[in-house]
């Protein structure tokens, strides 16, 4: 079990009084849900939905969308280990311990399968799990992320796009840039998004303040990423597996992270994977288009699978 290095946060929350907030312990690390819907005073209903969010951000990602999804579902939005008010540890943030996290997270609450939604690195993880435990979930809703078998012919042209991840992955200098450089993430979430205008000034102030707390588990996640996912990219790892799951890839017309031209080529691994476009929209579609996103929710989750 990985040893704790902080307890959990003790930052005010963002106001969102539709909201409940739950603290389980789930491997041994006590992680911050937040929860929308779904329930009727005395116990969970409705559709119950895994919403995974990006970086930077935590639960509080979905606010604008779960405003907006339809009656009869129940978000679970959880906030990853080590981010908003979950519990940072020295180790775990690999794509299969946040994984394994996701998984007893699901059997802690009772929740044989859901509907799966991600975000960024959320959608990273929900493609993880998807081909890791298919059973688990009955559909997929990944937001402005690659699938695992993107064409190489179209990644290399576009690997200049991640060049902010040098100021984030390596050990010191990540944590050191996250941790007292809040204007490197407010950077980030104006020029990722098509229009940045669409944050207000006190969700910046928020975003920016929650990555400085959890500047060792978001510099950790993408050197993680370095050591273990991007060998496997290269290697081909991801076409030994098949996606069952049914998923609706949603990409930004305009994201400058994940562009649309490395959503193509998955159409030999995968089931029922369908890929769109939103026009004009940038890397955070739950904040730049969440009425679409609920739209999304509403017609993939509608009938139980």
């Amino acid at each position: 079990m990985a040893p704790h290095t902080a307890v959990v946060s003790d930052r005010p929350m963002p106001e969102d009084m539709r909201a409940e907030h739950r603290w389980p312990t789930v491997r041994g690390t006590r992680l911050h849900l937040a929860e929308y819907g779904g329930t009727d005073g005395t116990s969970a209903t409705g559709v119950p939905l895994l919403m995974l969010h990006g970086f930077p951000q935590h639960w509080y990602a979905w606010h604008k969308v779960a405003a907006l999804v339809p009656d009869g579902y129940r978000l679970i939005c959880p906030d990853l280990r080590g981010f908003g008010w979950s519990e940072v540890t020295r180790r775990g943030y690999d794509m299969d311990g946040l994984a394994d996290d996701a998984l007893a997270l699901l059997d802690a609450l009772g929740l044989e399968r859901v509907g799966l939604v991600g975000h960024d690195w959320g959608a990273h993880l929900g493609f993880r799990l998807c081909l890791r435990a298919p059973e688990r979930f009955t559909g997929y809703l990944a937001l402005n992320m690659s699938h695992p078998w993107p064409r190489h012919r179209a990644v290399l042209p576009n690997l200049w796009r991640m060049w902010y991840t040098a100021f984030v992955e390596y050990p010191v200098l990540g944590r050191a840039v996250l941790r007292h450089w809040p204007g490197f993430t407010r950077f980030l979430l104006r020029h990722q998004a098509a229009d940045p205008a669409v944050w207000t000034d006190a969700e910046l102030a928020e975003y920016a303040a929650a990555t400085s707390a959890s500047a060792a588990a978001a510099q950790s996640l993408f050197w993680q990423y370095v050591l273990h996912d991007i060998p496997a990219l290269v290697r081909g790892t991801g076409r030994r597996h098949r996606l069952t799951v049914p998923t609706l890839l949603l990409g930004g017309e305009r994201d400058v992270v994940v562009p649309p031209s490395v959503l193509a080529g998955s159409e030999p691994y995968a089931d029922d994977l369908t890929v769109r476009l939103m026009p004009g929209a940038g890397h955070y579609l739950p904040q730049e288009r969440p009425e679409e996103v609920a739209e999304a929710i509403g017609k993939l989750f509608a009938e139980p699978r």
